[in-house]
C-alpha cells in the first residue's frame, strides 16, 4: 500500500490494536508468533546489529536515553526505539538521537502494510512499531540498537531480539492486571529477557527482585551484575542543575560527576546507564564521555522546568513508584520559596489513594484535577473525590488548560506547579507552553 502523506500512514498505523490507549488484559495465551514471522518475512532485520534490551517499571525511559547518548559519545551509530512519545510517534525510533524522519516512517509503515496484506499477520498498533523500528535500524547501519520494553519483559514484542546486554532498572506495581498483583510475579516477567551468554544488569537491591534475577541467570546462562555487589553507586547527591554521582563499575571509577537531571532515581538511572554501555563495549567508557554525556543530558517531561514565575514542572509520574520519586525530588531540587500546586490528571488502571497519597503528604496547597486526553482517562470526579478523601484541597476542571490557567491565577511568582499523574496530560501541557505542536492523530 502506498501512503499519500504522512497523516494516511498515521490513519494506518492507528486502525491497530492499541494497549496503550485501551487497557490491555491476558485474556489470551501470549505469543511473540506474530511478530516473530513478520520479522521473518523481512529476513530478520533485528539479526543485522546487537542490541540492549531495557525494562523495569520506572527508569527505563531515561536508562535506553542516557546508554545510548554514552555509546554515541564512543563514536558509534546508535538506534533507540522507546516509548512513549511526547508530540510526535517519529520520536520513539531514533538513531543518533534525531527521530526518523517522515518519508522513512512512511515507507516503513507501507512496507508493514503490504506484509500484512499479503501474510494476513494482523500485528498490535505497538508491534508494529517495534517492526518500525528493527527495520529501520537495520536500514540504517547502526552499531547496535538499546531497544526499551514497552510492558514487562517476557511477552512484550521487543523480546524478539537476542540481546548481548539486559538491563532491568527496578520492579514495582503497575499493569497488574497484565504482568501479576505482586513484585514477584511481576519480576519474573521482566527477567525474561535476559539472554544466555548476555550480561544481566540488576539496578535495584530489592531482595525479592535480586533473587528472582539470579535463579533466571543461573538457569539460562547469564552473567549477573548486581547493584551493591558488581557495581556500587557511593554517592548520588544534589548538586547545582541536578545530581553528583560517584560510581564504581566493574571497569572504571568516576568520581563526582554532574548529571543534569532531577531526582535521586535520576542518578541511579545515569549510574545504571553507564555500566549497560561498558558491559556492551567490555571496557570503560572513561571520563571525558562520561561527563560530557550525563552533563548535557535532557530527558522532555521528566522533572523538566517549562515555565518561570511562577515556575512549572511536569513531570511523567503515572504510577505509584512515580509518585514516589517525584516527591522525592521536590525537597532541595528546586529553588521556591512560595506554594505548591499540582495540576493532576490520570488514567484508570492504578489505584488512585496510592497514586494521590504521597502527593498530598508533599505539602501542595491545592490540587487542580482534569482528564488527560485519552479513552483510558480517570473522572475528574473520582480523582476529586481521592484527593479530598486524603485531606486535600481539589478543584475540578473541563481540561488540563484550564487547571493550568486557574492554578496560575492563584499562583504568585515564587510559587511552584506541578504538572503530573499522565504522560499524556504532560505533552499537552508542555505542549502547549513550549509551542510543540501534536502531530498525533485526532
Amino acid at each position: 500500500m502506498r501512503f499519500s502523506s504522512y497523516a494516511e500512514a498515521l490513519n494506518w498505523l492507528e486502525s491497530h490494536v492499541d494497549f496503550e490507549r485501551v487497557a490491555p488484559n491476558r485474556q489470551e495465551i501470549p505469543t511473540l508468533d506474530p511478530v516473530r514471522d513478520t520479522l521473518t518475512l523481512f529476513a530478520d532485520p533485528q539479526g543485522d546489529y546487537p542490541t540492549i534490551h531495557v525494562t523495569g517499571t520506572n527508569g527505563k525511559g531515561t536508562t535506553t536515553t542516557l546508554t545510548s547518548a554514552l555509546l554515541q559519545a564512543t563514536g558509534l551509530r546508535v538506534g533507540a526505539f522507546t516509548s512513549p512519545d511526547l508530540h510526535a510517534i517519529n520520536e520513539r525510533i531514533a538513531v543518533n538521537a534525531e527521530p526518523i524522519d517522515d518519508e522513512a516512517f512512511i515507507s516503513a509503515l507501507e512496507r508493514l502494510s503490504d506484509v500484512e496484506a499479503v501474510s494476513g499477520i494482523a500485528l498490535t498498533r505497538f508491534e508494529l512499531l517495534t517492526v518500525a523500528a528493527l527495520l529501520h535500524f537495520s536500514d540504517e547501519g547502526v552499531d547496535v540498537a538499546v531497544i526499551e520494553v514497552g510492558m514487562g519483559g517476557t511477552w512484550d514484542s521487543t523480546n524478539v531480539i537476542d540481546s548481548d546486554v539486559e538491563v532491568l532498572t527496578n520492579v514495582d506495581l503497575d499493569h497488574t492486571a497484565v504482568l501479576g498483583s505482586t513484585v514477584g510475579e511481576i519480576a519474573r516477567d521482566k527477567v525474561g529477557i535476559f539472554r544466555h551468554d548476555g550480561v544481566a544488569i540488576v539496578a535495584t537491591t530489592n531482595a525479592i527482585v535480586v533473587q528472582i534475577a539470579q535463579v533466571r541467570a543461573e538457569e539460562i546462562g547469564s552473567t549477573l551484575w548486581l547493584l551493591g555487589e558488581d557495581f556500587e553507586l557511593e554517592e548520588n547527591e544534589l548538586a547545582l542543575g541536578g545530581r553528583a554521582i560517584t560510581l564504581r563499575t566493574p571497569y572504571a571509577y568516576y568520581e563526582e560527576v554532574l548529571v543534569s537531571l532531577h531526582g535521586i532515581h535520576q542518578g541511579v538511572n545515569a549510574a545504571t546507564a553507564i555500566v549497560a554501555a561498558e558491559a556492551f563495549l567490555g571496557r570503560a567508557l572513561g571520563e571525558e564521555v562520561v561527563v560530557s554525556s550525563l552533563g548535557n543530558a535532557r530527558m522532555p517531561g521528566r522533572m523538566e522546568i517549562v515555565g518561570r514565575s511562577p515556575m512549572i514542572v511536569v513531570d511523567g509520574a503515572h504510577n505509584p513508584a512515580g509518585v514516589r520519586a517525584l516527591v522525592a525530588t521536590l525537597d532541595g531540587a528546586f529553588d521556591v520559596r512560595g506554594d505548591r500546586r499540582c495540576v493532576i490528571g490520570m488514567l484508570t488502571g492504578r489505584d488512585v489513594d496510592d497514586m494521590v497519597a504521597p502527593l498530598v503528604g508533599a505539602g501542595f496547597s491545592e490540587f487542580h484535577c482534569c482528564a488527560p486526553r485519552s479513552p483510558r482517562a480517570l473522572p475528574v470526579g473520582e480523582l476529586a473525590a481521592a484527593l479530598r478523601r486524603n485531606g486535600a484541597v481539589a478543584f475540578e476542571h473541563p481540561n488540563a488548560m484550564s487547571a493550568l490557567a486557574h492554578a496560575r491565577e492563584r499562583s504568585t511568582d515564587d510559587d511552584l506547579i506541578v504538572v503530573a499523574g499522565s504522560l499524556y496530560l504532560v505533552a499537552e501541557v508542555r505542549g502547549e507552553l513550549l509551542h510543540v505542536a501534536s502531530r498525533h492523530s485526532s
